[in-house]
């Protein structure tokens, strides 16, 4: 009889509940937004501003890589010069920079890089 009180005390033990099992989830969430979400949205947020910014004159780099000075301008096309009387249109969320900024390429891209 005693064996059976034994047994009986040898339950298994509950694991930890609730949010515990959670917390390792939620951290990761967490670094994930401060390393990738937040920098790409801040990233969007600022191009967003410069396009909305573009004026006459203003020399420009396309996301082809195409280098030309804007010479008009609408709501969603730009018309740029890129040599004497050669003009193109593109749409303005295209423009990748100013023409004096360089872009750093990903690490994955740089030659050696990996």
């Amino acid at each position: 009889m005693t064996s059976l009180a034994w047994a009986a005390d040898a339950a298994p033990a509950a694991g930890p509940g609730g949010i515990t099992s959670f917390l390792p989830l939620i951290l990761i969430f967490v670094i994930f937004y401060f390393l990738l979400i937040r920098p790409q949205q801040k990233k969007v947020k600022d191009h967003q501003a410069y396009v909305t910014g573009l004026n006459k004159g203003d020399k420009v780099i396309t996301n082809s890589g195409i280098h030309g000075e804007i010479t008009g301008l609408t709501d969603t096309v730009v018309t740029l010069e890129i040599a004497d009387n050669v003009r193109i249109k593109i749409a303005r969320t295209h423009i990748a920079g100013a023409q004096g900024t360089t872009v750093a390429p990903d690490a994955d891209c740089a030659p050696g890089g990996g």
